[in-house]
């Protein structure tokens, strides 16, 4: 019985990942085990004096050099079992850190030799049979990990079998990346040093899974393994086409990569540096991007849908025709971004900068874009139908033919924006400021837009047909040819306002403000002018006044008029 229960402690201690230190305590070892969560700092500090001996830079030069070096014969004085060998041995301790990494690149880039790309050729080999678990799977007598390990052990360093089979993958990935960035910027190294981390896309085999397989295994270990260890040297991948979903990697360095085709929906990449990556294509649908930078990526055709991006940066980023349906853009950055042609049909903008970007043609159907900032914006032909901009900056946007019918404008600045065209049809237009604004042509039909600010709009031939623009400001704007067919304008202020050769047919202007109000030509007929405040008012030689109505108690009529009227 005793035995029994000292089996079931060792499976318990195995399944609590604490196996290893069984192990320690057997063989009186001193350290800890590096991965546990239980590190004294004495245990730590061994382990590193002792990891900087073994991957120094002098040693990690000296085996690549001899890994390169050939006989008379053209064969390689290392074999290849002997590679695999020596990679274990200088590269299963621990991983590479970017201070070595960067000293081993500097010391390549001044060596005089054209054998960089065979170096590149055997690592990637290694590399290749390390993904398929070549080593790790090999019987006992062949088994480098395990070799390596046991090795490790002897040295009174408790280390476990993934450990060092994973310390030596992701280093040799290390190395391949850090080539293949070097050899891309090198004409005569870019057809011979390319390299796909997991394999060249094809058209049997598009989405390849390989490097989400490697995440996985090393994240067994700890999660963020891979993204601690690799995540800082991803710059520049070619990762085109690679099967990422679901994976986490938060806070990488993909900046300047190519993931075009790549699938990361549901991904974990908060945080990610995707600076000046080509994205084209991409589906990150329902990933989360919280905080990620995006500037100046190529998205143009990506599938963000349902994608988390509050807070990213998406500053002069190409998103030409991307999905961002349903997504979270709040307080995201997408000033100067190109957005022609987008979806964005209920996406949350909320507080987000879109100041200088372009939406030509985007559709935010219903999106949310309340108290963002869209300052010189160009949303020309964009459909906002439903859309809430409230309390948004939109001074200087370019909206021409834009579709904003039923769209929430509340206190919304379009000051000196241009609207030619617009369709602002039952938009909810209370507490808006649109001093200046262009609006030529625009539709209101059924539009609310009492007490909003008008002063110095450009309104001509635009339809006002029954619109509610009482209390209105309209000081010196320009309304000529427009359409005002039973429109309320009381108790509005039209002063020095521009209404000739528009149809004020049925309008409604008692206690309007029209001091110097240009109406030749104007429409008036059932027009209601009581109590309005008619001084230094123009009119033309003939006006056509038969019914117009509240004359009689209009202010400040003209003399002239009063006769020709016969109201003196």
């Amino acid at each position: 019985m005793s035995q029994i229960s000292q089996i079931w402690q060792l499976l318990k201690n195995y399944a609590k990942g604490s196996w290893l230190q069984e192990i320690s305590k057997s063989k009186s070892l001193k350290t800890a085990v590096f991965f546990s969560t239980s590190k004294k700092d004495q245990s730590v500090k061994f382990f590193q004096d002792n990891l900087q001996k073994v991957l120094s830079p002098q040693r990690l030069q000296k085996s690549l050099e001899t890994w390169i070096k050939s006989g008379a014969s053209c064969t390689f004085n290392t074999s290849d079992y002997q590679l695999h060998e020596e990679i274990y041995d200088v590269l299963g301790n621990g991983a590479l850190t970017p201070e070595i990494v960067a000293q081993l690149m500097d010391w390549l880039k001044q060596q005089k030799t054209s054998r960089l790309d065979i170096l590149f050729q055997r690592l990637e080999d290694f590399y290749t049979r390390w993904c398929q678990g070549e080593f790790i799977d090999a019987a006992p007598s062949h088994n480098l990990p395990q070799k390596k390990m046991m090795a490790i052990l002897a040295q009174d360093i408790a280390i476990g079998l993934r450990q060092v089979d994973i310390y030596a993958g992701l280093n040799v990935l290390i190395l391949l990346l850090e080539l293949h960035r070097y050899g891309q910027e090198q004409e005569k190294f870019q057809p011979q040093i390319t390299f796909y981390p997991s394999t060249k896309p094809d058209t049997d085999n598009f989405f390849t899974s390989q490097l989400l397989r490697i995440i996985n295994y090393s994240d067994a270990i700890e999660i963020g393994n891979f993204s601690s260890i690799v995540g800082e040297f991803l710059k520049g991948g070619n990762f085109s086409g690679a099967y990422l979903g679901d994976v986490n990697l938060t806070g990488v360095n993909f900046s300047g990569a190519n993931l075009s085709g790549a699938y990361l929906g549901d991904a974990n990449l908060t945080g990610v540096n995707f600076s000046g990556a080509n994205l084209t294509g991409a589906n990150f649908g329902d990933a989360n991007l919280s905080g990620a930078n995006l500037k100046n990526a190529d998205l143009s055709n990506a599938d963000l849908g349902s994608a988390n991006l509050s807070g990213a940066n998406l500053s002069s980023a190409n998103l030409y025709r991307i999905d961002l349906s349903s997504a979270d853009l709040s307080s995201s950055n997408l000033h100067n971004a190109d957005l022609r042609h987008a979806n964005l049909s209920s996406a949350n903008l909320k507080n987000a900068d879109l100041s200088s970007a372009n939406f030509a043609h985007a559709i935010l159907f219903s999106a949310n874009v309340s108290d963002a900032n869209l300052n010189h914006i160009n949303l020309s032909h964009a459909d906002l139908c439903r859309a809430d901009l409230s309390g948004a900056n939109l001074n200087h946007a370019i909206l021409n033919g834009t579709n904003l019918s039923d769209t929430i404008l509340f206190s919304t600045n379009l000051c000196d924006a241009i609207l030619v065209a617009a369709d602002l049809s039952y938009a909810k237009l209370n507490g808006a400021k649109l001093n200046y604004a262009k609006l030529n042509g625009a539709m209101f039909l059924g539009a609310d837009l009492s007490g909003v600010e008008l002063c110095g709009v450009t309104l001509n031939e635009a339809d006002l047909s029954g619109v509610i623009l009482n209390d209105a400001d309209l000081r010196g704007a320009d309304l000529t040819d427009a359409i005002l067919f039973g429109t309320d304008l009381s108790y509005s202020n039209l002063n020095s306002a521009n209404l000739s050769g528009s149809n004020l047919s049925g309008a409604i202007l008692n206690g309007a403000d029209l001091r110097r109000t240009n109406l030749s030509q104007a429409i008036l007929s059932g027009a209601d002018l009581s109590d309005a405040n008619l001084e230094e008012m123009n009119w033309g030689k003939k006006q056509q006044w038969e019914g117009v109505r509240g004359l009689e108690t209009a202010f400040n009529v003209p003399e002239t008029l009063k006769q020709e009227l016969g109201l003196s």
